[in-house]
């Protein structure tokens, strides 16, 4: 929960928010390991999400239920249309953009997948100016287009060395980053209507966990999770844990101290922790130009970041 003088000053410097930010970012990046070793065992899409979200439901709704004891007047706060519009919040931002996200990884690497999701806080910057009144930092476009240069550079190399799939990965990734952008909006907004970061993530979480579950379920069946070796229940268990709750929650938390333009910015952690993982545990090649692209996209965040900071203290 913000403090109050947080609540107060939102353009003021919150080191213990920028620093559960990083946190949930850093703790986000091993998420494209975990899914692309389970898929080295041929589980499906839908399977391994439907998994992340078995073992992390009971984690939310244990969470949820403490939440209760420990403030007796939150039922009087969960009002029907706070509680509907949060769910439908959560099925934007973990739902719809998590199996995109996994849909992506399909076809493209995950440290490309890293870089490309790299993009949502300039996303988060348009948003905020096209559909909820946040003036444009003209002085960000520059570093943003610093990213995108690096995301060229490549894309242009793997085209032309592993094409198959390459342009359908990067958009179902990109398209991730988009819904996470706006989720990020429409998140942060509806925390400060008097519902807290935690009980909002328990709620929305929970929602889209329902929906993966069920959707799992449909299209593989049940008996599909008997068959599943114990290797996948332990990296689902990982992906549930590490990848899901953790940072789900730290990244709420930071995002309701600091913002959703500042939480996007200190992302920059994230691609190199993905980077040296993909590169020692899955064996994923890094080229000259890998290297190349991969600092580019970083520069552009470091530029984004010095920008976004510079704006704030001229406000």
């Amino acid at each position: 929960m913000p403090t109050a003088a947080t609540a107060r000053n939102p353009q003021s410097f919150d080191a213990f928010g920028y620093g559960l930010a990083i946190a949930g970012s850093v703790l986000f990046s091993t998420k494209g390991i975990f899914i692309k070793l389970a898929y080295g065992y041929g589980v499906s899409t839908e399977i391994l999400l439907s998994l992340r979200m078995l073992v992390a439901l009971p984690v939310y709704l244990v969470i949820f239920v403490s939440l209760f004891r420990r403030s007796p007047e939150l039922p009087g706060r969960l009002s029907p249309r706070l509680v509907l519009v949060t769910m439908a919040i959560g099925i934007l931002g973990y739902y719809i953009s998590s199996y995109l996200d996994f849909l992506g990884l399909n076809f493209v690497s995950a440290q490309y997948e890293r870089l490309v999701l790299f993009t949502y806080p300039f996303f988060v910057v348009l948003f905020g100016a096209w559909f909820f009144g946040e003036r444009l930092v003209w002085r960000v476009v520059p570093p943003m287009l610093v990213s995108y240069a690096g995301l060229l550079v490549i894309f242009g190399w793997n085209l032309m060395m592993a094409p198959d799939g390459l342009v359908v990965g990067t958009l179902l990734v990109l398209g991730s980053a988009i819904t996470f952008a706006l989720y990020q909006h429409l998140a942060r907004r509806q925390m400060s209507r008097g519902l807290g970061s935690t009980a909002f993530t328990c709620i929305a979480m929970s929602t889209a966990a329902v929906c993966a579950i069920a959707q799992g379920v449909v299209v593989e069946g049940p008996a599909a999770y008997a068959a599943l070796p114990v290797e996948v229940w332990g990296l689902g268990l990982a992906l549930g844990i590490f990848g899901t709750v953790l940072p789900s929650l730290l990244l709420n938390a930071g995002m309701s101290r600091i913002g959703a333009r500042a939480t996007s910015s200190t992302a920059a952690l994230g691609p190199v922790v993905t980077i040296a993982f993909a590169v020692a545990i899955l064996g994923e090649p890094f080229s000259g130009f890998d290297a190349l692209g991969a600092a580019l996209v970083l520069l552009g965040s470091v530029l984004f970041t010095r920008a976004e900071r510079q704006a704030l203290r001229q406000q």
